[in-house]
């Protein structure tokens, strides 16, 4: 192994910029700690990284690009070494011309108003790792292939910047088809258009097969069970609107209904649908602004959703009304902050923080409805979320393009809905699913959130032990807790398809009413999953779980293990 050696004296030499003081707070090493090399390097910038933090990021943040740093040993004596550092600081380098190729189907513009390097400002190392995060985030290019070409010009103090992109095909086709003799015609068509253009709809030279490169999302979905059920379903995003600042702007639509196509024998009916259904007719609007406050990385999304319930002799769903309306409307403000990245798909560092406030008017204390009316017919109720969601590189990085490594996903989700007026019962609407991977929401026009926990079926019981296979609780919770630890590492992360493992550990329970909240109550699974994305038909996920508290000693893991998939996009 040979001797062991340990860090003496440092001194710096050429450093104007910053004082000794600053760059040995910096550089976080004394006189006595154990030499090593590679922190040594590390914390002088010598390996860039993403998470910044060290004496080469501090000097190129500040636009001296032409910043070089070296350390030099100069004297071993018996088992310590002392070290100057040399610095040559240089001019501060300024952002001539920016630039970008590889863009055959985006529009220029749709990638310039994502950088951060603008030519006139002082070149900062941060700028160009947010601008890849930010360019990576639209989810048209391959992330691993977004590369600023850097041209200094000593001569003049300035650097040229050529951004880099490779095109991958982002759009999302979703088909199944099928004909039962009772039922009818079966099946599911949806398209997702993720860099569509709106204003050259009417142009017919743009239909390449679409209209394309503004960046806008577009998505139609058809959906038909025969005779029992249809929906149809539309949404729009403009996440530029009016094209000078990052407000977005989306509008949805959908119309389901619901049909009785069963007769009292037990056989499939033409006319049942006719006297016995549930219509559902539902439309949002949101606006969402980039803050400035605390970072530029907060969101605050207002969105105002409405949806109304026509039921005609269809008493499954409310109780007390087979036969009216039931209207719905309320106002959803959520604060976001998301810095995780720069792989939306597979993140390998950042966060991502969500609380959001829902609420109906208080119809009850206004004198709008009173006690005897059936509340379901105009609910009434306040709800909160938070998400907390942290992601952390653990060892090297490995592989020809330093892109395999092991990622510590860490997550902590909270749910409460509550009520205004104590006489009333809490709303039907809106509660939490809690349990299997939120494939099966049975209720899904009541806007349950679906928050999966793999190992378990769908429960009903706040006791960890009770935990039935094949049962449809009548109601939901009102509260939530999940935490969640996930080791996860990539397989693949280019842009035909992102394939990553994972190993899990996952927390979880529900409860109806504060005084039988309790965070630590909760049901515990362990297990390994495999996740794969592909541009045209999005997420395909497996999880083998085991429910800890599910096991007994006759049935073994057997009788506690479940098998999940998922398929589109992963529940809470």
């Amino acid at each position: 192994e040979g001797r062991k050696y340990y860090f003496g004296n440092i001194t710096w030499r050429g450093n104007t910029k910053y004082s000794d003081s600053v760059l040995n707070m910096l550089l976080g090493i004394q006189k006595g700690d154990v030499y090593n090399l590679e922190l040594l390097n590390k914390r002088l910038g010598k390996q860039m990284s993403a998470e910044g933090g060290d004496i080469g990021s501090l000097y190129q943040d500040d636009g001296y690009l032409f910043f070089r740093i070296d350390p030099v040993e100069t004297a071993v004596y018996n088992d310590t070494i002392d070290h100057e550092i040399r610095i040559m600081e240089g001019p501060q380098a300024t952002i001539g011309h920016v630039s970008v190729s590889g863009n055959d189907k985006t529009k220029d513009y749709v990638i310039l108003r994502e950088l951060r390097t603008i030519p006139g400002e002082k070149f900062s190392r941060s700028d160009i790792i947010r601008t890849q995060r930010e360019l990576s985030q639209l989810g048209f290019f391959n992330p691993e292939k977004i590369a600023p070409n850097i041209v200094p010009n000593a001569d003049n103090g300035t650097v040229d910047i050529n951004w880099q992109v490779e095109e991958k095909s982002s759009d999302q086709l979703e088909l199944s088809a099928g004909f039962g003799g009772g039922i009818g015609l079966t099946g599911t068509l949806g398209v997702t258009f993720n860099n569509f253009s709106l204003k050259n709809i009417l142009s017919k030279s743009s239909w390449s097969p679409l209209p394309s490169g503004d960046g806008q999302r577009l998505s139609l979905r058809v959906q038909s069970n025969g005779r029992a059920y249809r929906s149809y379903n539309f949404s729009f995003t403009e996440p530029w609107l009016g094209g000078k600042k990052r407000n977005s702007f989306s509008i949805n639509y959908f119309n389901t209904k619901f049909s009785n196509a069963i007769d009292a024998a037990g056989r499939f009916c033409k006319s049942c649908g006719d006297t016995s259904f549930l219509k559902t007719v539902g439309f949002g609007i949101s606006l969402g602004k980039q803050l400035k406050w605390p970072d530029d990385f907060f969101t605050l999304i207002y969105a105002l959703n409405f949806t109304q319930y026509k039921l005609r002799n269809y008493g499954q769903i409310f109780p007390g009304l087979s036969n009216g309306t039931s209207t719905n409307i309320s106002l959803k403000m959520t604060l976001l902050r998301n810095s995780a990245g720069p792989n939306p798909i597979f993140p390998t560092s950042g966060s991502n923080f969500l609380l959001s406030g829902q609420f109906t008017l208080p119809y009850s204390l206004l004198g709008i409805t009173n006690e005897n009316d059936n509340q379901v017919k105009l609910p009434e109720f306040h709800k909160w979320r938070f998400t907390g969601e942290w992601y952390t590189p653990i060892g090297r990085a490995r592989g020809e393009e330093k892109n395999k490594q092991f990622i510590l996903k860490a997550a902590a989700k909270f749910g409460f809905i509550g009520r205004y007026n104590r006489k009333l019962n809490i709303s039907p609407f809106e509660r939490f699913q809690v349990g299997d991977a939120g494939l099966s929401n049975t209720f899904a026009l009541l806007g349950y959130d679906i928050i999966a926990h793999r190992g378990y079926p769908i429960y009903s019981s706040s006791d960890p032990k009770i935990n039935p296979d094949g049962i449809n609780p009548n109601e939901y919770f009102t509260i939530f807790n999940k935490y969640t630890v996930e080791l996860r590492y990539p397989f693949s992360t280019n842009a035909a398809s992102t394939i990553y493992g994972l190993a899990f550990f996952e927390a979880a329970n529900g409860w109806y009413s504060m005084k039988e909240y309790n965070p630590f109550k909760l049901r515990r699974s362990a297990g390994v999953g495999m996740r794969f994305f592909l541009p045209m038909f999005g997420l395909l996920g497996f999880d083998y779980g085991i429910g800890l508290d599910r096991f007994d000693q006759s049935t073994g893991i057997k009788g506690a293990a479940k098998f999940t998939f998922m398929l589109g996009q992963e529940a809470d």
